[in-house]
């Protein structure tokens, strides 16, 4: 089987979203969070990430689909106003990470500006 160009995206999105693994950020009501990727039982990660202020899971097919709806959006409207635009569980969580590595922004005129940690 061979490998389309959209999966090879979706893998390098996946990859990045785990790059920041134990970053702090922060909901759009300001809740701060960090999240991990849930390790399977041979060691390695698997296909989750678990948040830490709530020790659910999300799933890396959920954060590929808000990643694609919020590609859609961006194309239609120029900015993804908040996490519900997104469309899909965990949202709240998903949204603070996409703003930081530059996948949506919030507004048609600004564009992101990075925080200090």
């Amino acid at each position: 089987m061979y490998q389309t160009v959209t999966d090879d995206i979706d893998e390098r999105i996946w990859k990045v979203f785990l790059c920041f693994a134990g970053e702090t950020f922060k909901t759009t009501k300001g809740l701060p969070f960090t999240y991990h990727p849930k390790i399977s039982r041979n060691g390695e990660a698997s296909g989750e990430i678990v948040i830490d202020r709530r020790g659910k899971t999300i799933t890396r097919s959920t954060v590929l689909l808000a990643y694609h709806n919020a590609l859609d959006i961006m194309e239609k409207e120029g900015c993804v106003s908040g996490p519900k635009k997104l469309g899909v569980f965990g949202a709240s969580y998903i949204y603070p990470v996409f703003l930081e590595i530059g996948i949506c922004r919030k507004d048609k005129t600004n564009s992101l500006v990075m925080e200090e940690y």
